[in-house]
């Protein structure tokens, strides 16, 4: 009888043990293992929007447009994509560089109260936002374009560090003040230091190391978990690869990410971006299978939309039909120079709309009824 006690006594303290391990495991998959359940939602979520489709966003969309700009803490949402197709985009895509200098507007102008208003207005409609940062440089105080050497000068202790620090602050702050009306935390996707695989920033290819940019990422994770904020998916998107070891040199660990994606312009025309989309997002996919990991086209756009009327139907769309992405986002329509979605009056807007008619193409009002 005692022998049989025992037996049960250590089968019962194994299967919690495996219960324990399951739980751990479960959760492991995020970056952040204190990640609130509205996060693990999200990450659900994205999953089952790329089985049905693609959510179609933009950057900044109801900030501004072409000849219209919103003011600080408006109480409607509006967008050249809706006064096209009636319908706002399913994701908005907003910037938080020099929040960390404490100011009231990004480097955009848009301000930091009016995205706050907006993620929640969106998060209540069903919509998803994603964040990017362009910080400034923490040792020349030039923009995220000076590429003078500074990750190397953040990851030693001394007076960068500090600054950095306190700059992860600010953002930490922003990020915590992201409530719904109950007073939980919104979920949202970050997504910083991208297109490391280029020259352009300062934490890029040839101005740190890969093993340093991965120490970055790392630290600024910390740093957030160190500030109490546990409501963000961590995204990592390169710019145009040109293999799999383009992903691979800077890529931290799948332990620190929780999104993959990718950034790609059409700068060399249209056969070439249908080419190089197409093979970036298989690379993509073959990785978002094997890390069980959602992925996207982070950043897209074309530099030259006037050069042609059907490019939504002819170019963007079957580079990424049948993709597996979960989203897909154009650039913000800063001016009629510097635009890449459309807008009333524009070139591409009557083909616009057929591409809104896709099935698999989602706006707001398609996504509200995808879940975790």
């Amino acid at each position: 009888m005692k022998y049989f006690i025992r037996i049960l006594i250590l089968f019962n303290l194994t299967l919690l043990m495996s219960c324990a391990t399951m739980s751990r495991n479960a959760n492991s998959v995020l970056s952040d293992r204190y990640a609130n359940s509205n996060v693990i939602k999200l990450r659900e979520r994205l999953k089952n929007i790329s089985k049905k489709g693609m959510a179609f966003g933009q950057q900044d969309a109801t900030a501004y447009g072409l000849n219209w700009y919103l003011q600080e803490e408006p109480q409607v949402l509006t967008s050249d994509i809706k006064k096209v197709v009636a319908k706002q985009p399913a994701l908005l895509g907003f910037d938080l560089g020099h929040l960390e200098l404490g100011n009231t507007f990004n480097l955009d102008t848009v301000s930091f109260a009016m995205m706050k208003q907006h993620t929640q207005k969106m998060y209540k409609e069903g919509g998803l936002v994603t964040f990017s940062w362009h910080l400034n440089n923490p040792v020349s105080g030039g923009s995220s374009w000076d590429t003078i050497s500074a990750v190397s000068e953040i990851l030693k202790e001394g007076p960068v560090s500090q600054k950095y620090k306190g700059w992860v602050k600010q953002l930490s702050l922003f990020f915590n003040s992201l409530k719904d009306e109950e007073g939980n935390a919104i979920p949202v996707i970050f997504r910083p230091f991208h297109e490391m695989n280029g020259a352009w920033f300062w934490w890029g290819k040839g101005r740190c190391t890969p093993e340093d940019y991965k120490k970055l990422w790392i630290k600024t994770q910390q740093l957030f978990f160190e500030n109490g904020v546990h409501n963000l998916l961590y995204a990592y998107s390169p710019n145009t690869m040109s293999s799999a070891e383009d992903f691979d040199r800077f890529y931290p660990g799948d332990q620190y990410v929780d999104v993959l994606g990718v950034d790609i312009y059409n700068h060399s025309g249209d056969e070439e971006f249908i080419r190089s989309v197409t093979q970036n997002l298989q690379l993509l996919k073959k990785k978002s299978i094997a890390k069980n990991k959602p992925f996207a086209l982070t950043e897209t756009g074309n530099f030259s939309m006037a050069s042609n009327a059907k490019w939504w139907t002819e170019v963007l769309y079957p580079a990424i039909k049948e993709s597996g992405i979960a989203w897909v986002l154009v650039w913000r329509n800063a001016r009629k120079d510097h635009y890449f979605s459309t807008y009333p009056s524009e070139k591409t807007e009557s083909n616009f709309k057929k591409f809104e008619q896709k099935q698999d193409i989602l706006f707001l009002p398609e996504l509200k009824t995808i879940h975790n």
